[in-house]
């Protein structure tokens, strides 16, 4: 499974953008899969998270919110509606997938990872 995210850029505060994270090799239909963040000198940190259904969603404290997670499984793809955004959320943003149908809040949950989208918000 390769994984494409795109979707980042430079936004105001207060404004929006939406992350797309593309599927491709095999349909990801049923694995879980999340939104990791990291911003310039710190750890990755989870962000969001969709099982495989996508009836369920977990969110970290800090977007919980503002963000809303969501899938397409005709389109191979997840994304991230992101509302609100503060000079904070400025990260690089990835994208993974896990061979399970759960969603994950650790990055060890996940077998496969994007190369990252960078999202820059200024005050």
């Amino acid at each position: 499974v390769q994984l494409q995210a795109s979707g980042g850029g430079l936004v105001q505060a207060g404004g929006s953008l939406r992350l797309s994270c593309a599927a491709s090799g095999r349909t990801v239909s049923n694995y879980g899969m999340g939104w990791f963040r990291q911003a310039p000198g710190k750890e990755r940190e989870f962000v969001a998270t969709i099982s495989g259904s996508g009836t369920l969603t977990y969110y970290a404290d800090s977007v919980k919110g503002r963000y809303t997670i969501s899938r397409d499984d005709a389109k191979n793809t997840m994304y991230l509606q992101m509302n609100s955004l503060k000079p904070e959320d400025t990260a690089v943003y990835y994208c993974a997938a896990r061979v399970s149908p759960w969603y994950g809040s650790r990055e060890t949950h996940y077998d496969y990872w994007g190369q990252g989208t960078l999202v820059t918000v200024s005050s």
